[in-house]
C-alpha cells in the first residue's frame, strides 16, 4: 500500500534541491501541505521560495533542525506525518577547512530528528507504519571512490567515506537504520549522485563554469579535469524520491543517479559549446579553461547503479542530458548571482 503524505516536514527546503522538491511536491500533490524548515546558512535563501505553485500550501519556519523544542513543535502543531530530511552542510570544500559544522548539522541534526519523530509518531501519536514515513535524502559519496574498471555503486556497497562531508552524512545513514531496526520507526533513504539544475549555489562547479563563461573570466578545474562524475537533472532527483516515499520498502536505501557519467572537463566542454551558441559574442568559450591545484582527497570517480529504483517502483529519467544542461544554462544566466 503506498504512502500519501498529507502534512510533510521538509528540512532544508530552501536550499537547491529542497526547493526544487517543495516545488515538485505542490506542482504535482494537490492535496498535501508543506511545512518548510530551513537555517538559511549560505546553502539556503528565500529567494528559491518565490512564485511557488499554490503558495497556500506552504509554511515557511526559519530554524535549526538541531533545535529540539523547534522540531517537537512543528510535528505537533502542524501534524506532520512526513518528514523529508534535505537539510545538510554538502560542500565538501566547506567540510576539509571547517568539519565541525558538518558533524553538526548532519550527524545530530539527522538524530535530533529521528528521535523527534520517534517520540511524537510512535510514543505520543502511537501510528503505525501506514500513517507516517522519515525520508532520509543521502549521497553516493559515501561509498567513496571507484576506479575506471568497477562497476558502479549499488546500495549494497561498503561504505567508504573519504571527506568530512561524506563521512558525516555516512554517519547519517547509519542513524537513520539503526532507527529501523532499533525502534522500527517507518524510514527509507535515497543515495543521489550529484545533481543539476536551477536554483543550485554559486560556488557548485556547474554554476561555477557557467559564471565564468558569462564574466569572461577563468572556469577552474581540478586536476587534469579526469575526475568522473554521474550527473542528475534535479527533476528527476525529485521525481524519484516522491516514487520511494510513496512506494519504497521501509529500512531500504535506493540510489538515484543520471546513469550518465562524465568527466569534469567533458562537462566544461559541454557548457562552453552550449555558451557558445548562446553567447558566441564570448566565443569560443573553452579559451577560459584553466587548470588549477586539485583538492585533497579528491575522490576520481562516481558512478551510481539505480536499477533497484527503477526494477521496483518504475523510475526513469525524463529528458535527455544535453536538453537539461542546456534548460539550466538559461535559468543560471536569467537568475544568477556571484556566490
Amino acid at each position: 500500500m503506498k504512502h500519501r503524505p498529507q502534512n510533510i516536514l521538509i528540512t532544508g527546503g530552501a536550499g537547491f534541491i529542497g526547493c526544487n522538491f517543495v516545488r515538485y511536491v505542490l506542482r504535482n500533490d494537490a492535496s498535501a501541505r508543506i511545512i518548510n524548515l530551513d537555517a538559511l546558512t549560505y546553502a539556503g535563501s528565500l529567494d528559491n521560495l518565490k512564485d511557488l505553485p499554490d503558495p497556500s500550501r506552504h509554511l515557511f519556519v526559519h530554524g535549526d533542525i538541531c533545535d529540539k523544542a523547534l522540531v517537537d513543535r512543528l510535528l505537533r502543531e502542524h501534524s506532520i506525518d512526513t518528514v523529508v530530511h534535505f537539510a545538510a552542510e554538502s560542500h565538501v570544500d566547506r567540510s576539509i577547512t571547517g568539519p565541525g559544522a558538518f558533524v553538526q548539522t548532519n550527524v545530530v541534526g539527522t538524530y535530533t530528528l529521528l528521535e523527534a519523530c520517534r517520540q511524537y509518531w510512535q510514543q505520543d501519536m502511537r501510528w503505525n507504519a501506514s500513517q507516517c514515513r522519515f525520508h532520509h535524502i543521502s549521497t553516493d559519496e559515501v561509498y567513496g571512490t571507484l576506479d575506471k574498471q568497477d562497476p558502479a555503486f549499488t546500495e549494497t556497497t561498503p561504505y567508504a567515506p573519504n571527506s568530512p562531508y561524506s563521512a558525516s552524512k555516512a554517519a547519517s545513514d547509519h542513524l537513520v537504520r539503526a532507527y529501523f531496526h532499533t525502534y522500527q520507526l517507518p524510514v527509507v533513504t535515497t543515495n543521489c549522485s550529484n545533481n543539476f539544475g536551477p536554483h543550485q549555489h554559486g560556488e557548485k562547479f556547474i554554476p561555477t563554469i557557467i559564471r565564468a563563461c558569462r564574466e569572461q573570466k577563468p572556469i577552474p578545474v581540478y586536476g587534469d579535469g579526469s575526475n568522473i562524475r554521474d550527473w542528475l537533472y534535479v527533476d528527476d532527483h525529485c521525481a524519484g524520491i516522491v516514487a520511494v516515499l510513496q512506494g519504497g520498502r521501509l529500512g531500504e536505501t535506493y540510489n538515484i543517479g543520471g546513469g550518465n557519467e562524465q568527466c569534469n572537463i567533458d562537462i566544461v566542454k559541454l557548457i562552453c559549446r552550449l555558451m557558445d551558441q548562446i553567447n558566441p559574442v564570448g566565443a569560443p568559450h573553452d579559451k577560459l579553461i584553466s587548470y588549477v591545484t586539485d583538492r585533497p582527497g579528491h575522490d576520481w570517480r562516481y558512478a551510481i547503479d539505480a536499477g533497484k529504483l527503477t526494477r521496483e517502483l518504475g523510475w526513469k529519467r525524463a529528458e535527455c542530458f544535453e536538453n537539461e544542461m542546456l534548460e539550466t544554462i538559461n535559468w543560471l544566466l536569467t537568475h544568477q548571482s556571484s556566490p
